[in-house]
């Protein structure tokens, strides 16, 4: 599992972040102002990148949250069958089974490049590589 520890007051929106073990993307954050007693608060709301669930939390500005490291290889289509691209990767030539998402659906087709991420050692289809032949 490829995560790093960042403060939580430091997490913008559009980065990435880790919310009940699974990787999010932050849509908004906000930081409160510490008042008279208290700590500053930060409120984070997230979209799953896997499975598209709303998610929040609200925790002391100060406390360390777990950032996932996602890598982004490319793959060309070696067939489709049903809602399932078998992708051979660009780099080591190794053959694995993608999830083709809702908005592909029409558009990967044998032969079509495709980019892919690793997040927590899950591999998920994003986007068509542009300039496919």
């Amino acid at each position: 599992m490829n995560t790093k520890v960042v403060g939580a007051s430091s997490i913008k929106d559009g980065s990435f972040i880790i919310i009940e073990g699974a990787a999010c993307k932050v849509i908004s954050a906000e930081t409160s102002k510490s008042g008279k007693h208290g700590h500053a608060k930060a409120r984070i709301m997230a979209v799953g990148l896997i499975d598209n669930k709303k998610r929040e939390i609200v925790l002391p500005g100060h406390d360390n949250v777990e950032v996932p490291i996602i890598e982004k290889k490319s793959a060309q289509v070696l067939s489709v069958v049903g809602d399932t691209a078998n992708v051979m990767d660009d780099e080591s030539y190794e053959t694995l089974d993608l999830k083709i998402p809702d908005e592909l659906k029409d558009t990967v087709v044998s032969g079509v490049k495709i980019i892919y991420w690793i997040i927590l050692n899950e591999k998920v289809m994003k986007q068509l590589k542009g300039g496919s032949e």
